[in-house]
């Protein structure tokens, strides 16, 4: 076949080539009609006079109608039964998906569709009696992490961790401590940075789309107010939930994640601070990053706390104690003030104190090292957790327990010629040669042991109150035991016994250690706040207030608790009182006579061991004939009470009657 003999001939449907003369030939008239066959199958093409027309096929001899090879009945066969297979196979995978492992992949495919999150509540704010916010709340920027969405695979998720630490300034390693800390909570944000300034929380703002699993969220942090003053230890500070924390709380619907009150009235009324989270179910997309709320539970703020305290006062408390602690060269003392007619806790102070800010949240491992390991213990609540000898201010309530049970009267006297020896041992007076003829108002006024030492524990032939009854009647004004105030960590003090002292020493006890203990000495130790309650029973004539803190928890008052003490013990509080009254006119606390309202008070000077200087401390009431304000004060290790802790309450006296005694405290 040649090149030059091909003519296309196009029908309607199909153009193809044909081997053919022309329609017409030399003579003007028309070929016949010309057969071709293409895969053995006959085409007919007619010539017409435009040339040629349409081609007709005819089927084959065998019956059968088609172009090209034809499939063989093996084949076929085949066919059929593969495509059979495929689509049982399709059935099968089918039937899978629906049932077997369809709520499996329903939950997947809503997860990454949309997300249940937890909407923190705002905390409830704190303020002191008079209306002074002390502890609020404050937009901050942070980082967090939800490790779920983070990539599984490790190495995706080693270069995203590594970048992330790198625009967060932050080390990788705090990324792989998080996800160990909470790595059963992987739902669930969890904070990595807090407290972003604005042009680093707008940097990772810009970058967070390339960062999956990450977000930059505006949370509330806890800011207070006296920063660094000693309310500090009266507010406390919150913190991130640890593993035991979470393992007694979680009941109590509290997430891993959620911070909680740690010291402090934030700790003791965090049920009412905290609030209620809300939910929010939101859209996501596959990088966990939020595109819609779907639907919303609004959170419940927490309520407010009003305290007992007053901001301004504690603030003077702490810089007139604090002027007392240079000057005698010490770092650590306390105080506590309390209205004896309510036990509301009206100032408490410890010293040194550290900034709680610091702590609002989470602290700087830095920081929280510099501060915990200063051997002066600026974390230490000592007002309600330290325990330390009473010396002499332990008399009066010894003084109204012997005038209680009739071991004296308010008329019996002794004679006091600079101390008493038994046997070998001589127990002195802080005078040399003694303060001559003794009764109780005067033995309260001038701190006089021999007094205590024969009423405490009798003297040739006079019969003493004894280890025993010390001990009972000093429960009765709180010594020995918490006093229930609303913090948490108060200590209890210690009162000793025959029996303690047997099982613990191995000895026997003593006249010599009833001698210590009429005075203060020896084995017991008593808090501060102990001391403060205590004074505000001699102060009210004889009730026993709980002290407290917090004045109002949300719209409810705190009522006041009181207990009242026996008739007997409260007759000789009536004396005792008028010895401590002499005590400011010509005794030991004359530094206070010359206050604008008459005033109260007891010395002491307690021994503490070895060389270390005594302790100072004053407790006492003011104004005498109505008094709203019991003040105990101790500075360790400063010296002599009378020189050094009685010009502090003469400050603290000062300034309440000037700022409060003409107005509602």
């Amino acid at each position: 076949m040649k090149s030059k003999n091909k003519e296309r001939v196009e029908t309607d449907s199909c153009p193809f080539f044909v081997l053919a003369k022309s329609p017409l030939d030399k003579g003007g008239k028309k070929n016949k009609t010309r057969r071709f066959s293409i895969d053995e199958t006959p085409i007919d093409v007619l010539p017409t006079e435009e040339g040629w027309g349409t081609p007709s096929i005819h089927p084959p001899e065998n019956g059968s109608q088609r172009l090209g090879p034809a499939l063989s009945p093996p084949r076929l066969k085949g066919i059929r039964f593969l495509s059979i297979a495929v689509f049982l196979l399709f059935v099968v995978r089918a039937v899978l998906l629906q049932t077997v492992e369809g709520s499996s992949y329903r939950y997947l495919a809503e997860g990454n569709r949309s997300r249940l999150e937890t909407v923190p509540a705002r905390r409830g704010i704190i303020l002191d009696r008079r209306g002074v916010i002390v502890a609020e709340n404050i937009p901050s920027f942070v980082l967090t992490m939800r490790p779920n969405d983070l990539p599984q695979e490790r190495e995706k998720r080693d270069a995203l961790l590594q970048e992330a630490a790198d625009l967060a300034n932050l080390q990788r390693a705090d990324f792989d401590l998080l996800l160990q800390e909470y790595a059963k909570v992987g739902e669930e944000d969890v904070v990595v940075d807090r407290d972003l300034p604005y042009d680093r929380a707008l940097l990772l703002m810009t970058q967070i789309g390339s960062l999956p699993g990450f977000s930059v969220r505006v949370r509330t942090k806890r800011r207070y107010a006296f920063a660094g003053s000693s309310l500090a230890h009266l507010l406390g500070y919150t913190g991130k939930m640890n593993a035991e924390e979470y393992a007694r709380l979680q009941g109590e619907g509290y997430r891993r994640t959620d911070e909680i009150g740690k010291t402090g009235v934030e700790q003791s009324m965090e049920g009412l601070l905290r609030g209620q989270a809300g939910t929010r179910t939101v859209e996501v997309d596959a990088f966990g990053t939020e595109r819609t709320v779907l639907s919303e539970e609004e959170s419940v703020d927490g309520q407010a706390v009003i305290l007992a305290t007053d901001a301004e006062f504690q603030v003077m408390v702490e810089t007139a104690l604090d002027h007392a602690l240079q000057t005698t060269g010490q770092r650590r003392g306390s105080a506590v003030a309390v209205d004896p007619r309510t036990g509301e806790i009206l100032a408490l102070v410890s010293l040194p104190s550290y900034d709680d800010n610091l702590f609002a949240g989470g602290v700087d491992q830095e920081a929280y090292a510099s501060v915990s390991s200063d051997p002066n213990q600026p974390l230490f609540p000592r007002a309600v957790a330290g325990q330390f000898p009473s010396g002499s201010t332990f008399k009066p309530f010894l003084a109204a327990s012997a005038l209680a049970e009739g071991i004296i009267t308010p008329s019996t006297s002794f004679l006091s010629v600079g101390g008493l020896r038994i046997g070998p041992w001589f127990f002195p007076d802080w005078k040399s040669g003694g303060h001559g003829v003794t009764d109780v108002r005067k033995a309260l006024a001038e701190s006089v042991n021999t007094f205590f030492y024969i009423v405490g524990g009798g003297y040739q032939g006079f019969t003493g109150l004894g280890v025993k009854r010390i001990v009972s009647f000093a429960r009765l004004f709180g010594f020995g035991s918490k006093t229930g105030i609303d913090l948490p960590g108060e200590a209890n003090g210690f009162l000793p016994s025959e029996e303690w002292k047997q099982e613990t020493k191995g000895e026997p006890w003593y006249v010599g250690d009833t001698y210590h203990l009429a005075i203060g000495q020896g084995d017991l130790l008593v808090t501060p706040l102990q001391m403060a309650v205590a004074t505000g029973i001699v102060a009210n004539g004889g009730t026993r207030w709980k002290p407290h803190v917090v004045k109002q928890r949300g719209n409810d008052p705190v009522l006041p608790e009181g207990t009242e003490l026996p008739e007997n013990v409260r007759t000789g509080i009536k004396t005792v009182r008028e010895g401590l009254r002499q005590a400011v006119t010509q005794g030991s606390a004359r530094a206070l006579a010359s206050l604008p309202a008459p005033a109260a008070g007891k010395t002491g000077t307690a021994q503490v061991g070895g060389d270390q200087p005594t302790h100072a401390w004053f407790t006492g009431f003011f104004p005498y004939d109505n008094p709203d304000l019991a003040l105990t004060i101790l500075i360790e290790n400063g010296g002599e009470g009378s020189s050094v802790a009685v010009p502090v309450a003469k400050e603290i006296f000062q300034w309440w009657y000037d700022h409060r005694m003409n107005g509602t405290p």
